[in-house]
């Protein structure tokens, strides 16, 4: 494992598992470090060496490593081993011991979860709009299909991008409380018409909701700190083509 890979672990999940940061890659200039996203213009041979450390650290072959299309859904798919074609989806579940779940994010929520008497995981990429669709919840029950319970779940939201970074415009408030009045608490004013919402305090709400045993954040922004994550806000606001995708990973 190279001894510059960074990972952020939970102790609410006792399986193997991490969120990388994007320290440790062999990426260069505006996906300096370490890029995991197949989707971006980085060079795709630079990407496989990088998904490739990940799945040494996590202690798999690199094939085992496995991802989806992400389209921002709510659909959930079980996995038991290497995909031949990746389907649009945003979360991945699996019973199968050493299948490595991964999904990548640049400011939406990773979100690692882990049942371990059942022997269940998941991994879910979790924005506004999938968040609001039901991504979560839709894990939960792919992972209830492998015989998981959810009061036995533990769910963690890794590296995402924080309240205070988050600005977003009226019309997305009404979004929210349109579909759920308690929502309004997850925003709070900003400049002129301007508010912040708390995505991660969104996908907490969420998840204890739907019935999970134990809920948390590891803390981190994404937006604020450029030299462990990428994101896609901050690179928008500096005018750059393009961003990396940190990877966040388990495995049974």
């Amino acid at each position: 494992m190279p001894t510059t890979l960074e990972i952020i672990m939970s102790d609410a999940l006792t399986c193997r598992h991490g969120f990388f940061t994007r320290k440790g890659g062999a990426s260069s200039g505006i996906f300096s470090g370490l890029n995991c996203g197949t989707g971006s213009t980085d060079q795709a041979e630079i990407v496989a060496i990088n998904r490739t450390r990940v799945a040494e650290a996590m202690g798999v072959k690199p094939d085992a490593l496995v991802t989806v299309h992400q389209v921002h859904s709510a659909k959930a798919v079980p996995v038991t081993g290497p995909l031949s074609h990746r389907p649009d989806a945003d979360a991945l579940v699996t019973a199968t011991p050493g299948v490595l779940l991964a999904v990548l994010t640049a400011d939406c929520q990773p979100v690692l979860f882990h049942d371990p008497e059942a022997g269940v995981i998941g991994a879910a990429h979790a924005g506004w709009r999938g968040a609001v669709d039901g991504v979560l919840e839709a894990t939960l029950d792919a992972m209830e299909a492998l015989g998981a319970r959810r009061h036995d779940i533990s769910a963690v939201i890794g590296p995402t991008i924080s309240q205070a970074a988050y600005e977003v415009g009226p019309e997305f408030l009404y979004r929210f409380r349109d579909e759920d009045p308690e929502c309004e608490r997850f925003f709070a004013n900003g400049k002129g018409d301007r508010m912040h919402f708390d995505l991660p305090g969104y996908g907490l709400y969420r998840l204890r909701a739907a019935g999970v045993g134990h809920a948390e954040w590891t803390g981190h922004c994404t937006y604020r700190d450029a030299a462990r994550f990428y994101s896609y806000r901050r690179t928008t606001h500096a005018g750059e083509v393009d961003y990396g995708r940190l990877i966040s990973t388990i495995r049974l």
